[in-house]
């Protein structure tokens, strides 16, 4: 039986009563630690990082009680089970009124003490769990991943076989706005780790010089203001779930170093601590950046690179997405109509359009942005041409073989005619590649765009003797 990734402690001056709770706990968590002596084992016990703690009453001449009191002034917020010789129900209010987690009466009853042990770590689990998704839900993100389109659906098919892996590091790649975080949650939520927390950490958004206080913590006196005893980074606040490395390519050189050692060992140093922290989670990082580019130009670490790129996903920007475009907006009016208590419908045929065929720079996140406008605005039941008329249409650049790149207004075409004149034939080539060229060689998304069946552009491909080959056309 595999045993579970816990830290636990044990305060009590009979030897042979740590001997024998460490028998019974060895069997089931990583690593027990014992201590007869109190004040060796508080000394050590911000070096240890226990995941709960097992406290003697009457630890000779300490109390148990007072300790515990100090544990809490000093910040630690682990589980602390009481045990005592003595039924004493005045103590025991004392005891729990201190933050106790539960009390337990000696001669121990070693089956009780393994079921409190075991209930106090799940529900220590989950309070750090409520902790983290309270503070996530004051974001106002979209909680749902909607889209049928052939990117987003490879996208889709790659989260789902990732999310089986408990421990498989995950890349999330694309544009700003595309849902990354969308997509690491989906992932830990379909994952083994799904009762563990979810925390993230936006890398470019912190300071580069508290990036290593939010990600491995620190201990008092680490650095000018540091008065607390611990303080626990992102990584240990996602023990036994999930940390999401938002934008990864901020992270500076030495950090990079940091972390690649958390990825390969597991293990790291809080800012000014003497002694390793064990960690057990899964990694996921995003970005929006070329990190490939950025290894080849020295930016960014080669081997944190190939250790994070152990799984890919790849999030299509939402202009490549025309098919998911309505059906995302459709359901973000109903989330803001919740929101602003309105009845909005839908969208009128003209606005449909004008969503469906907008360049979306910003990506799911703009389109998010339009529809929370829209909807408080609107006062009638459709969204309607005139609800949207604030968009201003995007721009395509498009470079014709021999000529310079022209700027393409949404909606709009462009076409040029030497005096001498232009065979028929030439004008439908050059728009056939105009428009391969936008959809990369994706012959299905330039037929939809040409309004024709992919069978007759293939004939008129082969027609006009149009070579596609790798990413050349011509």
């Amino acid at each position: 039986m595999s045993k579970h990734n816990y830290t636990i402690v044990v305060i009590e001056d009979d030897p042979l009563v740590n001997s024998t709770v460490k028998g019974i706990l060895a069997a089931k968590y990583t690593r027990v630690e014992t201590f007869t002596d109190a004040a060796q084992g508080i000394d050590e016990l911000h070096m240890i990082g226990p995941d709960l703690v097992l406290l003697d009453i009457f630890l000779g001449h300490a109390n148990g009680l007072d300790i515990l009191e100090q544990l809490r002034k000093q910040g630690y917020n682990m589980p602390v089970i009481i045990m005592t010789a003595f039924s004493d129900i005045k103590m025991a209010v004392r005891a729990m009124k201190l933050g106790a987690e539960d009390f337990i009466v000696k001669p121990l009853d070693l089956e009780q003490l393994e079921v409190a042990v075991e209930r106090a770590l799940k529900n220590f689990d989950l309070r750090r769990q409520v902790d983290i998704l309270s503070e996530q839900l004051k974001k106002e993100q979209p909680s749902e991943i909607l889209g049928s389109s052939e990117g987003m659906m490879r996208a889709m098919d790659m989260a789902k076989i990732i999310s089986g892996a408990e421990d498989t590091t995950v890349l999330i790649l694309g544009e700003s706005g595309t849902g990354k975080e969308l997509m690491a949650r989906y992932i830990h939520d379909h994952s083994p780790r799904a009762k563990g927390p979810f925390v993230t950490i936006n890398c470019g958004a912190i300071p580069r010089e508290l990036a290593e206080n939010e990600l491995f913590g620190y201990e008092r006196g680490a650095f000018t203001g540091a008065t607390e005893k611990i303080k626990q980074g992102k990584f240990e606040q996602a023990q036994h779930g999930t940390i999401l490395l938002d934008e990864i390519a901020e992270l500076s050189m030495d950090l990079q170093v940091k972390l690649l050692r958390v990825l390969q060992e597991r293990q790291f140093y809080r800012l000014g601590g003497a002694k390793e922290i064990s960690v057990d989670v899964r990694v996921i990082a995003s970005t929006n950046k070329d990190l490939e580019k950025m290894v080849e130009e020295g930016n960014f670490r080669e081997d944190l690179y190939y250790r994070l790129n152990v799984a890919r996903i790849l999030l299509p920007p939402l202009r490549e997405r025309g098919a998911d475009i309505l059906k995302i907006a459709t359901a973000m009016v109903k989330e803001f109509n919740t929101k602003f208590a309105k009845n909005v419908k839908g969208f009128s045929p003209e606005a449909a359009d004008i969503l469906s065929n907008y360049h979306w720079k910003g990506n799911v996140r703009e389109l998010r942005n339009v529809i929370e406008r829209v909807v408080l605005l609107e006062m009638n039941d459709l969204i309607t041409k005139e609800s949207l008329s604030f968009l201003k249409p995007g721009t395509t650049s498009v470079q014709i073989q021999g000529k310079p790149s022209v700027e393409i207004v949404d909606g709009q075409h462009f076409l040029q005619i030497s005096k001498s004149g232009v065979s028929m034939g030439n004008v439908l080539r050059d728009l056939i590649i105009q428009t391969l060229k936008i959809t990369n060689g994706n012959q299905i998304k330039a037929a939809k765009l040409l309004g024709i069946s992919r069978a007759k552009l293939r004939y008129r491909i082969e027609q006009l003797g149009i070579n596609i080959s790798g990413k050349t056309i011509e």
